[in-house]
């Protein structure tokens, strides 16, 4: 029997950025699933705050290369690849000069947005799924962590979905205490809609807040882990309206176990159906 492959996409990953909840998460469930018999690649954004001669990062020249388009405009991506250490496991990195260099994660040095983070999550979604088909590698699972994350599952089942490396992948996604204040771009449902997904397809982003970009990745996830204990009630009420599968990670004492057991029953269930 094969083993089930499961691609992991953050964020933050320890001990490459903050050591805060998701960043812990994204690197002890890899770690887990792959000591319980798994397949795991794992991706993050290279923010220009990583040191890349301390983590040992060096450029992968075969997936690197490619131009993305981000709202009608080109954009290069480069692959970087680190292990964590002790553990061997690679983590893959979604490197461009524009979007990723700066020092600041998600935030300016006064505490405001970027205003370009719509793009900059476009762009990190594209490449991490234009790279695992590089890869030539075909998850079954494919989890997401933190709100930098949320247009992976629509992108799979809209954009990617008749792509034989994700035709069959199910989502999962996972929910922090993670929110920010006010919106990301006015302007991202219709860039995100350029790619050939109809608007209707991304109505929670005519608002592009925390929640709404939240709801959006679980509409198209075929499981839901709660992360943290402080998830916005809107979220968890929203989430009860659905039938897709919920774990409350953050109240399991085997944390770990738990969600590779999640993973099991999300893999051998019925994925969410897209039109």
């Amino acid at each position: 029997m094969s083993k089930t492959k499961v691609l992991f996409v953050s964020q933050e990953i320890l001990p490459f950025s903050s050591d805060g909840t998701i960043a812990q998460s994204a690197r002890e469930i890899p770690q887990a699933a792959h000591e319980r018999g798994k397949e795991t690649r794992i991706f993050m954004p290279r923010y220009g705050k990583i040191n890349e001669r301390r983590h040992q990062l060096h450029e992968v020249i075969r997936l690197s290369g490619m131009n993305l388009i981000v709202d009608d405009s080109d954009h290069p991506l480069i692959i970087k690849v680190a292990s964590i250490p002790q553990i061997r496991l690679q983590v893959y990195f979604i490197d461009n000069e524009e979007f990723f260099h700066r020092k600041a994660l998600m935030h300016d040095d006064k505490g405001e947005l970027f205003p370009d983070n719509d793009m900059r999550m476009i762009f990190f979604a594209k490449g991490v799924l234009e790279t695992v088909k590089k890869l030539g590698w075909a998850p079954d699972i494919i989890h997401c962590h933190g709100w930098f994350t949320s247009l992976v599952p629509l992108y799979v089942k809209k954009l990617f979905n008749r792509d034989p490396h994700f035709a069959d992948s199910k989502i999962v996604m996972s929910l922090y205490d993670d929110a920010f204040k006010g919106t990301l771009d006015k302007k991202m449902q219709k860039k995100v809609a350029f790619d050939h997904i109809e608007s209707s397809d991304v109505s929670e982003l005519a608002s592009p807040t925390h929640t709404n970009l939240m709801k959006l990745g679980i509409r198209y996830a075929d499981g839901v882990i709660v992360g943290s204990e402080g998830v916005a009630p809107e979220l968890t009420q929203f989430l009860s309206g659905t039938d897709v599968p919920v774990l409350h990670q953050y109240a399991e004492s085997d944390y770990l176990g738990a969600v590779d057991e999640f993973f099991d029953t999300v893999h051998a269930g019925k994925s969410v159906l897209v039109d």
